[in-house]
């Protein structure tokens, strides 16, 4: 069927709609891969009571913003959605995702202007995860679009050079019968320079000790830039259990700010160019008494308000990322190992806070952590979000409770993909 893109949605997905029939207006359709305003034909692939999905068969008419893509794995690997677009273009679809949010979920029209923060397009990813099949042939890749079959990759055009280095490093070793089987994932971590890796391997409890740690050897003895490789089996519970240390278990990370220990399993920002600019978006202009970094992580917040607050609290719940806050943050710097929910409730009254900075996963904040945030009456809180309709969901209700929005950023930390970044400055 013939159909018209009338925009992008978040998820990477353009919507069209099917005709309109005797019960009113046509059913929305939803399709990757397509541009607004393009003519495409497409067959529909799944029907719903409520919408469609379909699939890109022909465009007829183009859009004058559609390139062709750099990865050869493009349309096949799930995690790009955007290479048709310039990256120009990109940004503007970003753009336009995030404020159609914050109109409709959060009632919001920005009143300030939308500051975006590109990035280089390419090479910029400092961690990737990968599946690894060892029979019946070696494989390592990415999901397949929209499924959990293995695609083998040998290239990913956004990971750094040294990645990608990494990744042919394997490809050689695994074609050798040299990859120890038991090993389900690969996660590497690049530091700043693109210099030094370090490598977690994600293992099933069958595997013979003996096996990967001769693997992990000759991993680094091919690769010299492989600072270390750590090894996690996966046993039944929430956390892998770390079993083997090849080398170093951290690397350093260092930015304009400071130099950061981040450890196999620890959370930390993929953009290599854009570290430095998130954090001084979050972080400028802030000063007072006391400083709140929630969802703290390895302290990439903290390490930086501590020099303009006489004392900053940073929360964090995972152990691995609360060691390394501990190891990067100076005297007036406490750590607290809790979820902010926890902690949010059992401070009370008792916190005063002059700032909060609250950086949550994508499921963004629950309805307590924001009842106990509003009680705090911080004057100023930075909300740094990874996902928009959960930040617009977040908003309303602070928006309700008497903040306001004051500056308002797009980052973008993830171009060719459809995930966006953004920080929110709210003040009361």
């Amino acid at each position: 069927m013939l159909l018209t893109i009338e925009k992008l949605v978040y998820g990477g997905d353009g919507l069209a709609r099917l005709p309109a029939d005797e019960h009113g207006r046509g059913k929305t359709v939803f399709m990757p891969f397509v541009l607004e305003s393009e003519q495409v034909e497409a067959s529909l692939t799944e029907q719903k009571p409520g919408f469609a999905r379909a699939r890109l068969e022909k465009i007829v008419r183009g859009s004058e913003w559609r390139v062709e893509p750099r990865c050869p794995y493009f349309q096949r690997c799930g995690g790009c959605y955007y290479q048709h677009a310039s990256y120009e273009h990109q940004l503007q679809i970003k753009v336009a995702i995030l404020k159609e949010n914050l109109r409709r979920i959060a009632k919001l029209e920005l009143e300030s202007e939308l500051v975006v923060l590109p990035s280089p397009p390419w090479n910029y990813r400092n961690r990737t995860r990968f599946k690894i099949q060892t029979s019946p042939q070696f494989a390592l890749g990415y999901y397949k679009c929209g499924s959990h079959e293995l695609l083998p990759v040998e290239e990913c055009p956004i990971s750094s050079p040294l990645i990608n280095r990494t990744m042919a490093a394997f490809w050689e070793q695994g074609r050798a019968g040299k990859m120890a089987e038991g090993i389900l994932e690969l996660a590497l971590f690049a530091n700043a320079e693109d210099t030094e890796l370090l490598i977690e391997a994600h293992c099933t409890p069958s595997i013979e000790k003996g096996a990967v740690e001769q693997w992990a050897q000759e991993a680094r003895q091919a690769l010299p830039e492989i600072a270390g490789a750590v090894v996690f089996i996966a046993r039944n519970t929430l956390q892998p259990e770390l079993w083997i240390v090849a080398g170093a278990k951290e690397i350093t990370y260092n930015t304009a700010y400071g130099s950061y220990r981040v450890s196999a399993g620890a959370f930390f920002q993929v953009n290599r160019h854009l570290t430095d600019e998130l954090v001084r978006v979050v972080t400028e202009g802030r000063s007072g008494t006391t400083a709140l970094d929630l969802y703290a992580g390895v302290g990439l917040f903290s390490a930086v308000l501590n020099r303009e607050f006489e004392r900053v609290i940073a929360v964090e719940s995972s152990p691995t990322s609360y060691a390394d806050l501990l190891y990067n943050s100076t005297a007036n710097v406490k750590g607290v190992r809790a979820t902010v929910e926890q902690y949010l409730e059992n401070a009370g009254g008792k916190l005063h806070p002059d700032f909060v900075v609250v950086d949550p996963p994508r499921a963004g904040l629950n309805e307590g952590v924001i009842r106990n945030l509003v009680k705090l009456a911080a004057p100023r809180i930075t909300y740094v979000s990874c996902d928009p309709a959960t930040l617009a969901r977040d908003l309303r209700a602070l928006l309700q409770s008497g903040y306001r929005v004051e500056q308002a950023h797009l980052v973008d930390l993830f171009p060719q993909t459809y995930h966006l970044e953004s920080v929110f400055h709210l003040v009361r």
